[in-house]
């Protein structure tokens, strides 16, 4: 998308408002129907889902596919209709994120990304994973363990987490969210496997292929090594769970209903072109040069700095130094403001207290150059701080501090900014993703002899095997359909 910087997605958080946590209390629990006690009401719960539903969208993004957004949120509804809670307001969104993973916020917002999505082969296992995240909501797992935490009087066990270090006036520092890293009990995995193999069964999916997407995790988990995908971050045990389910699977299925669905052609379709992995279009580096393709700018960091293209920002650190720079997209109200203009304005809203500097000229842009005075939670800080307009409206806003004012690494910070400018290369700006692709085999053989005739791809043979949850060695019938990742352009 045009309109951000490079989002990844972390581990599996549970996004929680600051808490008005007062006097437990006792509630029915609605998929259990038991009472229990909780320092959490509903009516919270839903509060934090509300206010946390767009912190978590500005900061991750949504996959830009709108056909894809809509399919998800329908086999979520359905779910979700035969839930405990089928009245809550059920919210599914596509995170625009590689990463192996799906996630669920009280209040009953659903996330999943477009990294589990490709490894996922029929609408039936979309459901089941739809489903286990539902049913995280409705049994409140989420107000369990923050109770929990109260009763053992380790607080809350949240950090003020706020993506960015520099950022004093985000709007995730100005909702003051706290990010709850809260792992789930295996009694909680136990019960939500439950729960959403119950709701897809209900839904009429056949549950029977919910087990593979615990072996595909599995393999996922394997290939990866020390790096799991972060569905398994607070999902854990996919080999006892693929068990698990299989019996919950065969227990749903025993009343012998034959009207339940896999849906996998209808799935298929809706997953073909699918972005995997990173996307370069939303930035990249190249040694210590970011270019951006759909902001169309490029600008080069400082040598012997660490950089990290992270969600929704680019941050660069020198310890050495004690230095930090992050860069954001910033946009302004008025769409004809100059820099001088929008820092003016962001003097009069108070996102700032105070601002010295002056106009600039660079070869390409205009910019603002000089430092503000911000209010974050450690109190009043002097950034360094440039304000380059790139497109009318949106500004590149980069914000640095160092040990102090006209040290090596202020000069450093502010020749960084002054480097951003137009990107006229063409090898660097015509690049695209590497995109999922669904060929029919013509011809019975091998997984690895069928695959190797399907032309250039991105992913090795085992990884394609895996993202099929087939066998390289396996023998394919003709007519099969086989998932490949098709390369795009790179730099």
């Amino acid at each position: 998308m045009t309109s951000r910087l490079h989002r990844v997605l972390a581990i599996p958080l549970l996004v929680a408002s600051v808490l008005a946590v007062a006097v437990a209390g006792c509630s029915t629990n609605p998929a259990t129907g038991k009472r229990q006690i909780s320092f959490v009401s509903t009516s919270q719960e839903a509060a934090m889902g509300r206010e946390s539903d767009p912190a978590v969208i500005a900061e991750y993004g949504l996959y830009g596919d709108s056909t894809v957004q809509r399919y998800a949120d329908s086999v979520g509804q359905r779910v979700a209709s035969v839930s405990h809670l089928p009245t809550l307001g059920w919210h599914f969104r596509v995170l625009d994120s590689p990463v192996v993973n799906a996630f669920a916020i009280p209040g009953g917002y659903i996330y999943i990304t477009r990294g589990i999505l490709a490894y996922l082969n029929s609408e039936a296992q979309l459901a089941g994973v739809l489903g286990h995240e539902c049913g995280h909501v409705t049994a409140r797992h989420s107000a369990q363990q923050i109770t929990r935490s109260q009763i053992a009087g380790v607080g809350l066990l949240a950090s003020a987490v706020f993506v960015g270090a520099l950022r004093p006036y985000t709007g995730l520092a100005q909702q003051g969210l706290g990010l709850l890293f809260l792992k789930y009990s295996r009694d909680n995995e136990t019960q939500a496997d439950e729960l959403g193999t119950g709701y897809a069964t209900k839904a009429d999916y056949d549950p029977r292929v919910i087990p593979e997407t615990y072996s595909m995790l599995k393999r996922v988990g394997e290939r990866s090594g020390a790096q799991l995908p972060g569905f398994l971050s607070t999902h854990p045990d996919p080999g006892d769970r693929e068990i698990r389910t299989s019996q919950l699977a065969q227990a749903a299925v025993a009343g012998g209903r034959r009207d339940l669905q896999i849906e996998a052609a209808r799935y298929r379709r809706h997953i073909e072109g699918l972005v995997y992995g990173d996307d370069p279009r939303a930035g990249y580096f190249v040694a210590n040069r970011f270019y951006h393709p759909d902001l169309g700018f490029e600008m080069i960091f400082p040598d012997g700095w660490k950089t990290l293209n992270q969600p929704s920002s680019v941050v660069a650190s020198n310890q050495s130094l004690g230095a930090l720079m992050e860069l954001t997209l910033q946009f302004s109200k008025d769409s004809t403001a100059t820099p001088d203009q929008f820092v003016r304005s962001l003097l009069d809203e108070k996102k700032i207290q105070d601002a010295s500097g002056r106009s600039e000229s660079f070869r390409d842009f205009p910019a603002w150059m000089g430092q503000v005075l911000a209010s974050g939670d450690g109190g009043r800080k002097t950034l360094i701080a440039g304000f380059v307009r790139i497109r009318p409206g949106q500004f590149v806003q980069m914000l640095g501090q160092s040990r102090s004012a006209g040290d090596a690494a202020s000069e450093q910070i502010l020749a960084s900014i002054r480097s951003l400018a137009m990107l006229r290369d063409p090898e660097r700006r015509n690049v695209t993703a590497d995109r999922l692709h669904v060929v029919v085999t013509d011809r019975e053989g091998t997984f690895t002899d069928l695959v190797s005739r399907m032309g250039p791809q991105a992913l090795s043979l085992e990884e394609t095997a895996i993202l099929n949850n087939m066998r390289a060695t396996a023998t394919i019938p003709a007519g099969t359909p086989i998932k490949i990742v098709q390369k795009g352009r790179h730099p």
